[in-house]
């Protein structure tokens, strides 16, 4: 025989009410943050691969991250290494059209820009560091200035600031690449052809008007050599290209990982919103029904069911 009494009948109807208060809260959460759970206490047997998910998204990032400021830094690097290159094959042009016409009445100033160009490319920055000093991003490359202070120096090599360590990047956990470049790598040879310009002039005189034989025989001998520089300047472009392809690549297959990983996650966290609605909903007339129920309890008593 089921005993009825009212202080029974409250506890019944609290607990109902508070159980279906709980279950709305919890589907409210859910449905305002579109997660399962704020914690992972609330992903129950999920939590060792949702933790271990989200170490390898933390992994990604960083690699994915690093990838973006070695690309950018590449892309710095191959336009400044285009320049070196194209101020060369400026400075031959200058010096084969002098050669052609016989007079050298401007080839001066175009020699004078090309290495003006070569400087700049030297000194190329990226993210405020200069990007052919090594280990030393912060000091100022080469200290050349003009063509005039190539053969003020007591040697080529003395006119570079730079130190010897090459940037190595990595890639993935096993993948490691040199992706750095140096000032006096790239620059040496091209100082040394300008400087063969600026020694001749300082032993013979400027080069104004019509060339002299002498003069034509000497610029004629410089073309090799200008082409020279050409070809390996070309080359270590190609070098830096060859990085921007992997590194880029890298980029690309390291946000299919995230993407991935992000999937895979949010199968676990990510709540079915609409499933999510409708149990809030369902909630909802719970509680309201338990409430209605708790207000007539509260205006009855088991008198009135003896009577």
């Amino acid at each position: 025989m089921t005993r009825v009494s009212t202080s029974g009948n409250f506890g019944v109807m609290t607990s109902n009410l508070m159980r279906a208060q709980v279950l709305q809260n919890t589907a409210g959460e859910q449905v305002s943050s579109q997660k399962n759970a704020t914690d992972l206490k609330g992903y129950a047997k999920n939590a060792e691969v949702l933790t271990a998910m989200r170490a390898s998204q933390a992994k990604v990032a960083g690699f994915l991250d690093q990838t973006t400021l070695v690309s950018n830094r590449l892309d710095v690097q191959d336009v400044a290494i285009g320049q070196v290159s194209d101020a060369v094959q400026t400075a031959r042009e200058a010096i084969a059209n002098a050669v052609a016409a016989g007079s050298a009445e401007t080839m001066m100033q175009a020699l004078g820009g090309a290495f003006g160009d070569v400087l700049q490319g030297l000194n190329a920055k990226s993210n405020g560091r200069y990007v052919f000093a090594g280990a030393k991003s912060d000091t100022l490359p080469t200290t050349a200035t003009s063509m005039a202070s190539l053969t003020a120096a007591a040697t080529t090599a003395s006119l570079f600031q730079n130190d010897q360590y090459v940037t190595s990047n990595r890639i993935d956990d096993t993948t490691s690449v040199d992706t750095g470049m140096l000032a006096d790598k790239l620059g040496t040879g091209a100082y040394n052809a300008f400087k063969q310009v600026q020694a001749y002039v300082d032993a013979n005189g400027p080069f104004t008007g019509k060339l002299t034989q002498a003069q034509t025989t000497f610029l004629t001998g410089l073309l090799p050599t200008f082409d020279a520089v050409k070809t390996g300047l070309v080359t270590e472009q190609a070098k830096n290209g060859l990085n921007q392809k992997r590194f880029d690549t890298a980029q690309t297959d390291l946000k299919d990982q995230a993407d991935t990983l992000s999937t895979m996650v949010g199968g676990i966290t990510d709540v079915d919103m609409a499933e999510a609605i409708t149990r809030l909903e369902s909630a909802k007339l719970a509680v309201q029904a338990s409430a209605q129920v708790f207000a007539s309890l509260q205006n009855s008593s088991l008198l009135n069911v003896l009577k």
